[in-house]
């Protein structure tokens, strides 16, 4: 009882902190930017680039250009050779080593300053949920947080690894005792091995929440159904909750629930390499609220305006709701401008929400549409629900041809439960992109391209292509949205097509 009474205390506590932020984003967001400047003013960075004349918003944009992990890399180079206060005063107390697309791996800067946020948004995620359900008999039982090895290496005397392997010597005091799987496991760096070893541990346990991304789950759950030949439900009598991040969760919902059994709450979070952003805050919708204390500082530039390298920066005050922005940081790690990649759009300003709706570089344009992640997610979702169908991947890529029969959208899918009449989901999927991206409806009302086609992927066909490439497991994720065919020539390769 007493136990229950802390974490309540707790739970409710921090809520307050963060509704005292969220009331108040703007100063938030100003503070941030002043402290942040102050720290790097003599950072080599910041001699660079004028700090010290820097006084208002106007003028960080003016001194602080927009960069990518490429544009910033000199700077990592020279942290990597032993140089102290290059992008943040010091050395960083870790290096965040995740795959790059250009010139291999990237080493992304955690400092001590910085730490709190990737560890805190978790926290808060999980804390708010307990003050908002008054569930705390979450942590009664045992939980699973998907984790990378948590054998560190070193890259010019700073440790470095996977950011979830890093997480995993900061695990809060009230959960480590209860948290698997093992250190012992979670060194095990093949994923097929390592998660059969997971299933191992944890069958026989009290599992009350599941972290981690919806595909890594889906796996992990499969596996469990086998051994225990019974619902996940049934395994797991306690399962209150599942914590994802990196997609979106509906195209997975109704498979979740037929694999658990029964429905559960989750909580969506949005955390990366380069910091945690957003958490879901209420159970009653599933959007997330913006992180505003936390050491980053967040412009946004509209994605029409990216794409046509018009820079137009705006601050959290000069958003609108409703629109596609491509989301920029500065850190208390040492980015300055940087390119997340990611893109979102604001639901409320009151307070600050948003929802991902995809990377600026996964959208399907190959005939003018610029189709994103969220609404090919969207499409399938309605799509699924309207039919009774439920998938376990896809993924979808563009198909040209002589023709307009020839040329289309081709949508690659691993069903768990298939439609009664495939060719009438293919039409209601049609129409429901349509409804979601209107250049879409008017290449198709236009006779420019056919409509879409599925091709159906053999079960697990998707872990097949992911294990071929190296990437089966832990934060690795297929692109949901592709703009060239690499993806649907491999699969098709692979021998990983079902017929018709």
């Amino acid at each position: 009882m007493f136990k229950h009474f802390i974490i309540s205390f707790l739970a409710n506590r921090q809520k307050k902190a963060i509704l005292k932020w969220a009331e108040n984003p703007i100063i938030s967001q100003k503070e941030t930017l002043q402290k942040l400047i102050k720290s790097g003013e003599k950072t080599l960075f910041g001699r660079d680039h004028n700090f010290n004349s820097i006084d208002s918003y106007s003028s960080f944009k003016k001194h602080t250009p927009i960069v990518d992990y490429e544009k910033l890399k000199p700077y990592i180079n020279k942290i990597i050779q032993g140089k102290p206060d290059v992008l943040w005063p010091g050395k960083p107390k870790y290096f965040a080593v995740t795959s790059g697309t250009t010139s291999g791996a990237k080493y992304i800067p955690i400092t001590k300053e910085s730490l709190p946020n990737h560890l805190d948004g978790a926290k808060d995620a999980l804390l708010m949920y307990i003050a908002n359900t008054g569930n705390t008999k979450v942590l009664n039982g045992k939980h699973i947080f998907l984790q990378g090895s948590p054998v560190l290496e070193e890259k010019g005397g700073i440790k470095t690894g996977r950011l979830s392997g890093i997480s995993a010597h900061h695990v809060p005091f009230y959960l480590r005792l209860s948290t698997l799987p093992s250190y012992k496991t979670n060194c095990i760096e093949d994923w097929e091995e390592k998660v059969d070893a997971i299933v191992k541990e944890t069958i026989n346990q009290d599992m009350r929440i599941l972290s981690g991304i919806p595909s890594w789950l889906q796996m992990y759950f499969e596996k469990l159904q086998t051994s225990a030949n019974k619902p996940i439900g049934e395994i797991f009598k306690n399962l209150h909750l599942l914590i994802y991040g990196g997609v979106s969760y509906a195209p997975y919902k109704k498979k979740f629930e037929k694999l658990i059994g029964r429905s559960i709450d989750s909580v969506e979070v949005y955390p990366a390499s380069e910091g945690f952003f957003a958490f879901q805050d209420q159970q009653e919708s599933n959007d997330l609220l913006l992180i505003l204390n936390s050491g980053i500082f967040y412009e946004f530039i509209k994605e029409q305006d990216f794409l046509e390298s018009k820079n137009n920066r705006l601050s959290l005050e000069e958003i609108e709701k409703g629109i596609n922005y491509v989301l920029i940081i500065s850190t208390s790690a040492g980015l300055w401008g940087y390119n997340t990649g990611d893109t979102v759009r604001f639901t409320s300003t009151s307070p600050y929400k948003i929802v991902v709706t995809g990377r600026i570089k996964q959208f399907l344009s190959a005939f003018g549409e610029h189709v994103i992640v969220k609404e090919a997610e969207n499409a399938i979702e309605k799509t699924c629900s309207s039919t009774g169908a439920i998938i376990n991947e896809f993924t979808v890529a563009p198909k040209f041809g002589p023709e307009r029969t020839d040329t289309f959208h081709e949508w690659f899918i691993d069903f768990e439960s298939e439609p009664e009449n495939l060719n009438q989901f293919e039409k209601t999927l049609d129409q429901n992109l349509q409804d979601q991206n209107k250049y879409y409806k008017d290449l198709i009302q236009g006779n420019i391209i056919n409509t879409l086609k599925i091709k159906r992927v053999r079960t697990n066909g998707f872990n097949t292509y992911m294990s071929s490439i190296g990437k089966l497991g832990s934060q690795n994720k297929i692109p949901k949205i592709s703009n060239d065919r690499k993806i649907a020539d491999e699969l098709y390769r692979l021998n990983l097509i079902q017929k018709r």
